[in-house]
């Protein structure tokens, strides 16, 4: 690394974007998304699709039970 670096030709935020969606990456156990693949394939759905689902179901009872 250098010492010191030349900013004076930067741009503050060229790359800006205030509709730019961050997507945290979620990381499943081997067993659990070779499981939940094979059921949504056999359901003809995406497997972020089927996680999505199972977890809004999941919130709903945690909800309830509340």
């Amino acid at each position: 690394m250098k010492d010191r670096y030349d900013f004076s030709q930067g741009e503050r935020g060229k790359f800006y974007k205030p509709d730019a969606v961050f997507r945290l990456p979620v990381y499943l156990d081997e067993t659990v998304e070779g499981y939940l693949a094979k059921k949504a394939q056999a359901k003809g759905i995406e497997l972020s699709d089927l996680v999505n689902d199972l977890l809004r179901k999941e919130i709903e009872i945690i909800e309830t039970v509340k």
